[in-house]
């Protein structure tokens, strides 16, 4: 009778060890489960999906301090694209003006005003003249708040009977705003000013 008693025992003891080794099993696995999923989660949250001419693309998503200098650049180079780009089109033009004081600061304001002012937007049109600027490079100071920024293009005039080609250098700095559709990348040209807008050649057509 002891026999059995210590049989039953023995048994016992086995059980509650095979049961605490099951259970201590089962919690490393799910801790390990949720350590994986919460990884992968982790992750994906970094991704992006974007969908281009029917095919699924992936996009990683970054700090933006990565990418501030790409940016800025942008930003200066459409300011400037916008601005600086006239056709004999009225219409067209206040668009496209339109859209780069969105960029920019009452300086740039100033500088459309002063121009329109002195009918150089009707002499435009009426001239049938289109100009187009080209950028050759930016240099930008992002150690200082607002950043600084130079900008370096070429304009090309091109009217009816000649072509000219000028060197335009401008300089200004850039404050961080809010993100719109009007304005992307969030930043605002600051104190913009013209440094040099003079000829390079000009040629006859």
């Amino acid at each position: 009778m002891f026999r059995q008693l210590k049989n039953i025992e023995s048994a016992f003891r086995h059980v509650k060890l095979f049961t605490f080794v099951v259970v201590c099993c089962a919690a490393i696995v799910s801790c390990y489960a949720i350590y994986t999923s919460f990884q992968q989660v982790q992750g994906l949250q970094g991704k992006v999906y974007v969908i281009s001419n029917g095919k699924l693309l992936e996009a990683t998503a970054m700090d933006r301090k990565f990418n501030i200098q790409v940016e800025l650049k942008d930003h200066v180079r459409m300011f400037h694209y916008y601005f600086f780009t006239l056709d004999p089109d009225e219409k067209a033009n206040a668009m496209e003006v339109t859209k780069a004081l969105y960029l920019a600061d009452n300086s740039a304001k100033q500088q459309y005003d002063n121009l329109k002012e002195s009918g150089f937007y009707s002499n435009v049109v009426a001239g049938n003249v289109t100009q187009r600027i080209q950028d050759d490079s930016i240099t930008l100071d992002i150690n200082q708040l607002p950043y600084y920024f130079r900008y370096y293009g070429k304009q090309t005039i091109t009217r009816p009977t000649s072509k000219v080609v000028r060197r335009i250098v401008t300089e200004g700095y850039l404050r961080e705003v809010s993100q719109s559709d009007n304005n992307p990348h969030g930043f605002l040209v600051e104190r913009w000013q013209t440094l040099d807008n003079s000829d390079i050649f000009i040629t006859k057509r």
